[in-house]
């Protein structure tokens, strides 16, 4: 068994899944790494601000527990602030905060008792806290060193966990990938086999269910196969043994003839023998050949305006003798008026006339051959039927009632039969045509062949 050409790993199914999950992973870690780099900045910010609140509050605590003379040992306090990046200023009355402490947080604080914000340029973040009724302190710290002591540690971690995350997607989407084509490449396998040949291959549902759903179809389609060339082997056989008889007959009276065995009274009787099984044997092939040409692609229907109540009536007059002859009663239904029908004369001709020779192979003598045509009256459908008071046929037998060589080989030995082809080119010619047929059970009580085609349209309807 062939594993089939070779492909680059990214033209496979698994490549293609797990380049999806990668880009897919990817994309999402950009996404959860912009918006959650937005979210930790901010967070930061705020935890930034509530640090310099607290120490705001607590340096003003202290200064204001001093006299405002004791300037210096405060300034000495917010050296230890200062190595931490946060600057402080004592601002008396009239002072001027310069441009790092905003007037109108000044002035907020001065009227409420403190005051937060951003501000300055660079951007620093302030709180202000009131010390007296005309004096204040303010603290100040860079905006953007601020947030990196806090956001950076955050975002490492962040950044970690996202490259994990990523890895991590990837090696599930390889696995995932990998679980998903290893039954697609079963398939494909066994479907190789089929190709080959190789009718037991076979694959288990396995997977998803649409991949599952490949799988069993790929199993019905190998029975199918099986099931048809059995059939077609079945059918080989009965034909050659149909070749064979007449073959045996011919050849033996020839060889009779030319060594001198029959008498010259019997010539003409074995002459005529000879004649009878050309004939057969002529049947026989005209039939394989119609069914191989209805087969065919530029198989051609000439499809045209008809009346089947004088196609049936015709076909009745040629067949009248040959059921006379086998004691059967042949009678035709048909309505007062025309039923017209789309169709091509001389196939459809050819499918009555291997119906009705069927019928009257197969029906008793005294039992009735009934020839009919008429409009459906549900669909106004033109139809023709061909009933008869034979064996008929089961259940069983209907659903394969023109498949080639069923039949015969099912009532061989037990029921008159031909070459097992006529049912079968029946089918074949309704279908070009664009019509059906269909076998039931007649009220005659044996077999009924309905053949519905297609209704005349347009302005000769």
């Amino acid at each position: 068994m062939t594993d089939g050409p070779p492909h680059r790993s990214r033209d496979t199914l698994a490549g293609r899944l797990v380049l999806l999950g990668v880009l897919t992973a990817l994309l999402t870690v950009l996404a959860v790494g912009l918006v959650s780099l937005g979210l930790v900045r901010s967070a930061a910010q705020s935890q930034a601000q509530s640090t310099l609140a607290r120490q705001a509050d607590v340096v003003a605590r202290l200064t204001g527990a001093l006299p405002f003379e004791g300037e210096s040992d405060l300034l000495a306090a917010a050296d230890a602030l200062e190595r931490q990046g946060v600057r402080a200023y004592l601002i008396g009355p009239g002072g001027d905060p310069g441009a790092a402490v905003p007037a109108d947080l000044l002035a907020r604080a001065l009227r409420t008792g403190s005051a937060s914000g951003v501000g300055g340029d660079p951007r620093q973040l302030v709180e202000v806290r009131r010390v007296s009724a005309s004096s204040a302190i303010a603290l100040t710290r860079p905006a953007s060193a601020a947030v990196d002591d806090v956001a950076t540690p955050v975002l490492q971690r962040l950044a970690v966990a996202l490259v994990v995350g990523l890895g991590v997607a990837t090696v599930a989407g390889a696995l995932a990938a990998r679980r998903l084509a290893r039954p697609l490449h079963r398939t494909a396998q066994a479907a190789r086999a089929l190709s080959t040949g190789e009718r037991s291959a076979r694959v288990d549902p396995e997977g998803p269910t649409e991949v599952a759903d490949v799988a069993l179809a790929l199993n019905a389609l190998a029975d199918a196969l099986e099931l048809s060339e059995t059939r077609q082997r079945r059918f080989l056989l009965s034909v050659s043994h149909e070749l064979r008889t007449p073959l045996t007959a011919i050849r033996g009276y020839a060889e009779a003839l030319s060594d001198g065995v029959v008498p010259p009274d019997d010539a003409a009787a074995a002459g005529g023998v000879i004649g009878t099984e050309a004939a057969r044997l002529d049947r026989l092939m005209a039939d394989l050949l119609a069914l191989a040409r209805a087969e065919a692609d530029d198989f051609a229907v000439d499809l045209v305006d008809l009346d089947l109540v004088s196609l049936v009536r015709e076909a009745a007059l040629a067949w009248t003798e040959p059921a006379r002859q086998a004691g059967q009663a042949l009678s035709v239904q048909t309505p007062e008026h025309p039923v017209p029908a789309r169709a091509d004369p001389v196939r459809t001709r050819q499918v009555l006339d291997a119906l009705v020779g069927n019928a009257v192979r197969v029906t008793p003598a005294g039992r009735p051959v009934v020839l009919a045509a008429r409009l459906d009256p549900d669909s106004d459908t033109p139809v023709l039927e061909v009933r008869d008071g034979g064996p008929g046929l089961t259940d069983a037998d209907l659903p394969v009632a023109f498949d080639q060589g069923v039949l015969r080989d099912r009532y061989e030995g037990v029921r008159p039969g031909g070459s097992g082809l006529g049912l079968a080119l029946v089918d074949r010619l309704a279908r070009r045509m664009g019509g059906t047929v269909e076998a039931g059970h007649a009220a005659e009580g044996g077999a009924r062949f309905t053949l519905r085609l297609p209704a005349v349209t347009g302005p000769s309807a």
